[in-house]
């Protein structure tokens, strides 16, 4: 299998921007970085997409794109990621919010946080599909990722992590939504990760993971929610809370939904 990797990057506001194409097969990965959405753009998104607020740092413009030569694929990006955030009142999560700010009742913050839509951005996005609908079908299935495959040692030709948004929630938490992948001689796995840690109250983590072997015409996609209230985790290291990959251990499994994205023009 011919594997070719290319870079080219280019300065743009004084931030150094990147773009990296990586040929794996009949696909094209490409994950393109750039610097943060304007003040003036991200106003005209949130007016846009009927939200009073979007995340304080937004990559509009970065992407993580899986691309077959027939034109069909799936990418992730921050605005299509933002479109799945509830843009209403939520009953659970403003619960969340009210509870959030009973605790903080001496912040100035919270009155502005706490409003009629989901402030802490949670998405359930799972990427957008490419091409047309008669290239790629989608059907839940019993098929799963076999993640001990992917423990074994095999070289990662290439590797890259994309960041689409991230908020500090008015310096009480995090809410951040960020994809990464990695291909290997004979497949490539990428997970989607949204994480949110309200401090004081809960940490949620909803993954999507994305896999895929050569020369098979599906991928098989697994999104998962994981969620717990703070109260729930105190046998936990406080230090786990900021890292990810060692609080979703500890975070009870809420839903789970297996999927087979099944290449309908490719024989």
């Amino acid at each position: 299998m011919r594997v070719i990797g290319s870079m080219s990057s280019l300065i743009s506001h004084g931030f150094k921007s990147s773009k990296q194409d990586f040929n794996f097969g009949p696909w094209t990965v490409t994950a393109a970085k750039t610097h943060i959405m304007k003040s003036k753009d991200i106003e005209r998104l949130a007016e846009e997409m009927h939200m009073p607020a979007l995340p304080e740092m937004l990559f509009g413009d970065n992407v993580l794109r899986i691309q077959h030569t027939d034109g069909f694929g799936i990418e992730f990006n921050a605005v299509d990621s933002l479109k799945r955030v509830n843009n209403l009142q939520d009953s659970v999560k403003v619960a969340c919010a009210q509870e959030w700010q009973e605790s903080r009742a001496d912040s100035d913050h919270c009155k502005d946080v706490v409003k009629r839509y989901d402030w802490t951005y949670t998405t359930d996005y799972r990427g957008t599909l490419l091409g047309q609908d008669t290239q790629m079908k989608v059907t839940p299935t019993t098929e799963r990722i076999d993640m001990e495959k992917l423990k074994a040692r095999e070289q990662i030709q290439f590797f890259e992590e994309v960041l689409l948004f991230e908020d500090e929630l008015h310096d009480h938490g995090v809410s951040m939504i960020s994809v990464k992948i990695r291909v290997m001689p004979t497949s490539f796995f990428l997970l989607l990760r949204f994480f949110l840690r309200v401090d004081g109250v809960l940490i949620r983590i909803n993954d999507t993971r994305l896999y895929h072997e050569a020369g098979k015409n599906y991928m098989l996609r697994e999104f998962s929610t994981r969620e717990s209230q703070l109260s729930d985790l105190q046998h936990v290291p406080p230090a786990f809370y900021t890292d990810p990959n060692e609080i979703v251990q500890h975070l009870p499994l809420k839903l789970t939904e297996c999927e087979k994205l099944e290449f309908l023009s490719v024989q």
